[in-house]
Formats: C-alpha cells, structure tokens, sequence
C-alpha cells in the first residue's frame, strides 16, 4: 500500500491510476496532512480464492499416481 499527499497525487494521477491497473499496486491512499482522506482501488476486484468449491462434484481415481513415474521422465527429457 502505497500513502501520498494530495499534491503529490494531483502531480502524479495518471502514474498513480497506471500503478493500480498494472496490478503494482492494489490500494493508494491520498493523505492531508498525513491523515489518510481518500483511497484509490481498481474496479475490477479479483475474485477470492475459494477451497473446496468443487468438492463432491468429482471422483478421485484410484489410479491416479499410475503414470507418475512416465511423467517424471517426460519432463526429465527436456
């Protein structure tokens, strides 16, 4: 989280507004006299990680770590 004063905002806006849109940073606060007043975020939040959404929606073979080993040496090929 980056804190800046209004002047340096006014300065700097469009540096600012690319900062958030670039991901660099996701909240700027504009300050008065050190007092947080204002805060910058982008519109577009990302959405929040959520565990365990598919749970039950699939199974699981017993066989899954089978081909393990053919797999290591696929990537061990490179």
């Amino acid at each position: 989280m980056q804190q800046v004063n209004i002047f340096q905002a006014k300065q700097t806006f469009s540096a600012l507004i690319e900062q958030i849109e670039s991901g660099q940073e996701e909240e700027i606060i504009i300050a008065r006299n050190n007092k947080p007043v204002a805060r910058i975020t982008p519109l577009v939040q990302k959405p929040p990680v959520i565990l365990g959404i598919a749970k039950g929606q699939f199974e699981v073979p017993d066989d899954i770590d089978k081909h393990n080993d053919e797999i290591a040496e696929m990537f061990e090929a490179l």
